[in-house]
């Protein structure tokens, strides 16, 4: 968990780092995945079959913009 510390400058993140109360993004799993899915939010990637991560970069760009 990354708990108060800033974002790495490039890399991956999983959900976990991502949703609050760790994570920089203040909502639910279901919303967040809602919102993966219309676009709202960043796609993921799968690194494998049980690793789904997301780039820091797309989460920067993500909390600069606002968009909840």
């Amino acid at each position: 968990m990354l708990h108060n510390r800033p974002l790495p400058d490039t890399g991956f993140l999983r959900l976990s780092a991502i949703l609050g109360p760790a994570g920089p993004i203040p909502v639910s799993k279901s919303t967040w995945w809602e919102g993966v899915r219309t676009g709202r939010y960043p796609q993921p990637l799968k690194l494998g079959p049980r690793v789904t991560v997301w780039r820091v970069e797309d989460i920067r760009a993500l909390i600069e913009t606002g968009a909840r």
